[in-house]
């Protein structure tokens, strides 16, 4: 079984923010696969189901961005998922411009708090990923306030292109073809 999580906040004051595409890409694939997201366990919002012939567990962390870890490290230890070889995340990116993916098979934090609390209870930074582009913050704006801040309606455009995009490449990589999915939208 797959695990994909999307990061986010919880709650409607920080939906359709930069720093829950995650949340929105996991909507998405639970609409076109239609997989319920509703069970509430793990300090999460869970879904089962198939993409592509492959059983996975969505997963959307109720603990606030900076905590992802705590609930995706219960889902890890609790299903006896190798987070190497079957956690799949979804996340937001300010190196990236709005709308642009980056796939990684592993990698550093790269300061985002999110990344850095799954690297730490997952005991690896070997974990697939899917980066989804939300542009750099203006000069002169405090990083939390430009992530939680909404996008203007150009680039809400990409991003939902790139939410289908992310769709797309997870359903590859759940298949075991994460070269092709980087090399099809990177």
């Amino acid at each position: 079984m797959f695990v994909i999580a999307g990061l986010g906040n919880p709650t409607k004051q920080y939906e359709k923010t930069r720093h829950n595409v995650g949340f929105d890409v996991i909507d998405l694939l639970a609409e076109k696969y239609n997989i319920r997201v509703t069970d509430r366990k793990h300090r999460a919002l869970c879904g089962t189901g198939y993409i592509e012939g492959q059983k996975v567990l969505l997963v959307k962390p109720q603990t606030f961005m900076n905590l992802s870890g705590e609930s995706i490290g219960s889902v890890l230890n609790f299903y006896k998922i190798d987070p190497e070889a079957n956690l799949i995340v979804i996340f937001d990116d300010v190196s990236l411009p709005p709308g642009k993916l980056r796939i990684r098979m592993k990698g550093s934090a790269g300061g985002h708090n999110g990344i850095k609390s799954i690297i730490s209870h997952a005991g690896t930074q070997n974990f697939q990923r899917i980066k989804v582009g939300v542009g750099e913050k203006p000069q002169g704006w405090d990083l939390a306030d430009y992530v939680l801040g909404r996008f203007s309606k150009a680039e809400r455009e990409l991003v939902e292109e790139a939410f289908g995009n992310a769709c797309g490449a997870a359903a590859l990589m759940v298949q075991g073809e994460t070269d092709r999915a980087m090399n099809l939208y990177n």
